[in-house]
């Protein structure tokens, strides 16, 4: 099991559905709302890391409004 996290930059106008079509992207667990740098943190859980590329790079990133993301995959 792979675990990474997607920082998401988004026009937060639509945050609720925003949050709400990440949520519904497959290998995405959990998605939050967050004060900072970026608008959106989503946790992914899959298989490979090829997935969380396809997750992250394919899903979540045509998602209209969304600026741009990060991610991080977890080392532990």
């Amino acid at each position: 099991m792979v675990i990474a996290y997607v920082m998401v930059k988004a026009h937060t106008g639509d945050a609720d559905r925003l949050k709400s079509d990440i949520e519904a992207v497959d290998g995405v667990a959990e998605a939050h709302i967050v004060a900072g740098d970026v608008d959106f943190i989503a946790k992914v859980n899959v298989e490979t890391p090829a997935e969380v590329k396809d997750v992250a790079a394919t899903h979540i990133q045509e998602i209209q409004g969304v600026e741009t993301t990060q991610t991080y995959i977890a080392m532990d």
